[in-house]
């Protein structure tokens, strides 16, 4: 087959919050992720220096804020935003919640996938 289909329903939900797409359609030159964040949820603050990844967020449906080293920017469907490794990221979802796609991978290096926490 040429190509592979999975729907983001059959996907289950890792920490209430993460559905690991990457893992279930088995891609594996770079990581992403969909985080359905329900209104008000402040998401942990953090960066990606061990991992070394560089990520980029699209809010799918939604919106809210992503704090990138205490700098604030706002989250809306059509939005990219690049945040570097080393970086503080924290993202918080508005009053109508906010599903957002983060995609990583390390710049000038081969990603190398790593298995989902446990389902």
């Amino acid at each position: 087959m040429g190509h592979t289909v999975v729907d983001v329903a059959d996907i289950p939900y890792v920490w209430g919050t993460f559905k690991f797409v990457r893992h279930h359609l088995g891609a594996t030159a770079f990581g992403f992720a969909q985080i359905d964040f329900p209104p008000g949820r402040v998401g942990s603050e953090h960066d990606e220096v061990v991992s070394r990844q560089e990520e980029v967020y699209v809010t799918l449906v939604g919106g809210g804020t992503l704090e990138v080293d205490g700098e604030v920017v706002e989250m809306k469907p059509g939005r990219y935003v690049l945040v570097p490794p080393e970086s503080r990221r924290r993202p918080t979802a508005g009053p109508d919640g906010m599903s957002f796609l983060v995609i990583g991978g390390v710049p000038g290096d081969v990603y190398q996938p790593r298995a989902p926490p446990d389902e």
